[in-house]
């Protein structure tokens, strides 16, 4: 997954990797109102195997291996932190 701000970004990456590295991509449109680092009190809790089973299509892991959650609304984003309180999410990667 690559963030941008801007289709216009999207398309210079495609055009690079396809005609400097031989790499054909595509990309599609991912609604993402924020990008959560998650951090569980206890990764062995119910909650928490709860949690990435609920929300598995909306997690991923970052290039250091960390569990990423995107939350698609700040309505989601509330009813997650409220639902599953044992599992913060960080707003930065830098959290440790």
């Amino acid at each position: 997954m690559i963030g941008t701000v801007g289709a216009l970004q999207f398309e210079v990456i495609q055009y690079r990797l396809e005609h400097e590295y031989g790499a054909k991509c595509r990309y599609e449109n991912l609604n993402v109102h924020k990008a959560c680092w998650v951090e569980p009190t206890d990764p062995k809790s119910d909650e928490f195997s709860e949690f990435k089973r609920v929300k598995s299509k909306f997690l991923a892991k970052d290039k250091r291996g960390q569990l990423v959650f995107f939350a698609d609304s700040a309505f989601t984003l509330q009813m997650t932190q409220s639902k599953y309180p044992n599992v913060v999410l960080h707003f930065v990667s830098e959290y440790k």
